[in-house]
């Protein structure tokens, strides 16, 4: 999956997945009957998942020390990485003799419809940003893409002055449209592929897919609004 030789590896842009891999076959694992016949193959597979953001967890207080964090969750696709990340997170302070305070909020960026971003970016929820002046903020995402929701959302918060800002990302797409932010943390660098699954969805399927999975024509069509 990475160290190929195409290129040498670069641990900053985390777990490198090269366009020529061809994943893994569906039938060597489990998933939803409910969702046969609309994948193409697993990307990703969720053993590997979990073990990587329990690096991820480790390197960031490694990078950004024992101090409290205000998390926040990007929601929907950003569930399942926040969860699974603050719990990590929370295991490495139970065994250091230093307590580090979380607190999650959430908010949701509405840019898709479909297969295809709508261009805008629309934040919904979350509570008074104002409270973040001071505070140490780590967004957690799913994907960054071309990177410019991203940084709609990082002006927003700079607004009010937060001590720091870090964004962790489980998926980063290679992408010809990139403006060429890169997240400070990130989980796997990926093909411009449209997945699924980890809680990431195609018209609010698939979240129930533990794996990250190439969604094929058939389930675009199937499930399309």
């Amino acid at each position: 999956m990475a160290g190929s030789s195409e290129e040498a590896p670069d641990y900053g842009r985390g777990v490198v997945i090269m366009d020529s891999w061809p994943g893994y076959d569906l039938d060597l694992f489990t998933y939803p009957q409910h969702y046969y016949g609309d994948l193409d193959y697993v990307l990703i597979p969720h053993g590997i998942i979990v073990d990587r953001i329990e690096r991820l967890a480790k390197d960031i207080l490694k990078d950004i020390g024992y101090c409290d964090i205000v998390i926040l969750c990007v929601l929907k696709g950003g569930y399942k990485f926040c969860a699974d990340l603050v719990e990590h997170l929370k295991n490495i302070s139970r065994n250091s003799d230093r307590f580090v305070s979380m607190k999650v909020d959430f908010i949701r960026l509405k840019s898709y419809r479909n297969d295809q971003s709508m261009g805008e970016m629309q934040i919904i929820g979350g509570h008074d940003l104002s409270t973040l002046a001071g505070k140490n903020v780590l967004i957690v995402e799913d994907v960054v893409g071309t990177g410019k929701t991203m940084k709609v959302l990082l002006s927003s918060i700079k607004k009010y002055k937060p001590n720091m800002i870090k964004v962790a990302s489980l998926l980063v797409k290679r992408t010809p449209r990139s403006d060429g932010f890169r997240p400070d943390y990130v989980g796997f660098e990926i093909p411009n592929l449209f997945v699924v699954g980890y809680a990431l969805d195609y018209n609010e399927y698939f979240r129930d897919l533990n794996h990250i999975c190439v969604i094929n024509e058939h389930g675009k069509e199937k499930y399309r609004v």
